[in-house]
């Protein structure tokens, strides 16, 4: 079957004498008939675009960081008022969360640190803030409380104002001994 040619005498550029019916599919092979339309969805067969759940993981994936952080929204009891509801001539409530409050600091990290820094002016206390500096460190990794900075600088500047105590002393003492040593002893009554 052809088209019919264009009326009048005028020529139609898109007219052409080929059959109406559609081209044929260029991927079927000679003969093959044409695949039917698809039927109903089974709503039991899996989802082939779907992601293969027994497929290997890659370790090093890029992973989104707020992927735990993101929550449904909270539905409300049965027989309760939903989140922020309030009766008729009441300002609406919200939960009351407030800011995340920073770890509490711990104490011995406190007086390490003070300690130590009183050694400046009398080296005897700075090997005190080293040690109660140590102590901290431990309780702090146990109970997970803050001040591990603190308790960190108590113990640097605890055991090099210590290490200056035990120059100093041992340069006093030589010094000492050096006098001994050269002093005469013939000294008369």
């Amino acid at each position: 079957m052809t088209n019919p040619p264009p009326p009048g005498n005028w020529s139609d550029p898109t007219w052409s004498a080929q059959p109406s019916s559609p081209a044929p599919d260029p991927t079927l092979a000679a003969g093959q008939p044409v695949p039917a339309q698809p039927g109903p969805v089974d709503s039991y067969a899996p989802d082939p675009y779907a992601p293969d759940p027994y497929a290997p993981v890659d370790p090093y994936a890029p992973v989104d960081p707020y992927a735990g952080a993101k929550q449904p929204a909270a539905q409300p009891m049965p027989g309760y008022a939903p989140p922020g509801y309030a009766p008729p001539g009441y300002p609406p409530q919200y939960p009351g969360y407030g800011y995340p409050q920073p770890p509490k600091t711990n104490g011995m990290a406190i007086a390490a640190f003070v300690l130590a820094l009183i050694g400046f002016t009398s080296c005897i206390t700075a090997p005190i803030g080293a040690i109660l500096g140590h102590v901290a460190q431990k309780q702090i990794r146990l109970s997970g409380e803050g001040g591990a900075g603190m308790a960190k600088a108590a113990i640097i500047v605890g055991w090099i104002l210590t290490g200056f105590l035990v120059l100093v002393i041992a340069i006093y003492a030589a010094a000492i001994i050096y006098a001994i040593a050269t002093s005469d002893n013939s000294s008369s009554y």
